[in-house]
């Protein structure tokens, strides 16, 4: 194919393309303004949407606790088994207000505890190797830390927030999406006419998707960071609640620093793991849960304030 023949065949590709685009983009944008003019209230809009993010939150965090227990293959440690751990157990969950809750075993790969569910019918996880690495006290503490969580629904809560950011990402893929491929595709159909080589069209096209995915991005990121830091707020509550109901904070901060020292958290579970001190000012902020030092230096402050063992609901 000749100079002049391969320039008018990529001028007539380009007008098929920017016609067939543009004719997109009319219908998406007629597509738009139709929904706009019969656009419902903003409030219901919000709440059709907040409805069912918090419903699919709901129903994952319901379905979501028997997959996991299931994935962790747990043994339910029985009341006949230890009859001790279940009365010191019953007695924390009367002090913070909520029913007892199964205690489980499992092998999780480092020295962890875990709560699911809620204030009922709630489930208290621990690694195996928890009865060799911490005294009665120090196991007592992480007790009480586990069912401060239960009794402030912070499974559920978090299980919710990131439901909603779930939803926010999809809403804006919906809206996103049409107008990526549409100016995608023009910016093809562009370079063809001007003469430019399919390389171009395809960098000018990753330009405008990623100016377009920026947005979301931040976006997203703003709303991770939100959920993280209240995670990180829920580990000090915990922390706290944990030292008024047994009047220990110092059980609570030596077991803090044996599990320190028996691992690292990693993998899938690493939200729920007990400590998390990954260097870095980001991975601060995508922390959940916040730097052992601080948790231990709190706790010892609690201590040096001369806590009391007081009832806690």
């Amino acid at each position: 194919m000749t100079g002049r023949a391969s320039r008018l065949f990529g001028l007539l590709t380009g007008l098929a393309m920017l016609a067939v685009y543009v004719l997109a983009g009319l219908v998406v944008y007629d597509g738009a303004r139709i929904v706009w003019q019969n656009r419902p209230d903003p409030l219901v809009v919000v709440a059709v949407v907040g409805a069912t993010a918090l419903l699919t939150g709901y129903t994952s965090y319901r379905l979501g606790t028997a997959h996991l227990l299931a994935v962790l293959d747990v043994e339910e440690l029985s009341r006949e088994r230890a009859p001790g751990l279940h009365r010191r157990v019953a007695e924390l969950a009367d002090a913070a207000g909520i029913g007892p809750p199964d205690v489980a075993v499992s092998r999780l790969g480092v020295p962890n505890a875990l709560a699911l569910g809620g204030r009922r019918g709630g489930v208290v996880v621990l690694d195996a190797s928890l009865f060799a690495v911490l005294s009665a006290a120090e196991l007592e503490a992480v007790f009480a830390h586990e069912l401060a969580h239960l009794a402030a629904r912070d499974t559920l809560v978090k299980t919710l927030g990131y439901a909603v950011v779930d939803t926010v990402g999809g809403l804006l893929a919906v809206v996103l999406v049409p107008a990526v491929v549409v100016a995608g595709g023009i910016s093809r159909a562009v370079a063809h006419i001007s003469g430019g080589t399919p390389a171009d069209a395809d960098r000018t096209a990753a330009r405008g998707r990623a100016a377009v995915g920026s947005l979301a991005v931040v976006l997203l990121f703003a709303l991770t960071l939100v959920l993280r830091a209240h995670s990180r707020r829920r580990e000090y509550a915990a922390d706290k609640r944990a030292a008024a109901m047994t009047g220990r904070p110092l059980a609570l901060a030596r077991a803090l620093e044996r599990i320190s020292r028996e691992s690292t958290p990693s993998g899938p579970l690493a939200r729920f793991y007990i400590h998390g001190d990954d260097e870095g000012t980001l991975s601060r902020l995508f922390a959940t849960h916040p730097p052992m030092d601080d948790r231990i230096e709190r706790l010892r402050a609690m201590a040096n304030g001369g806590a009391a063992r007081i009832p806690v609901r």
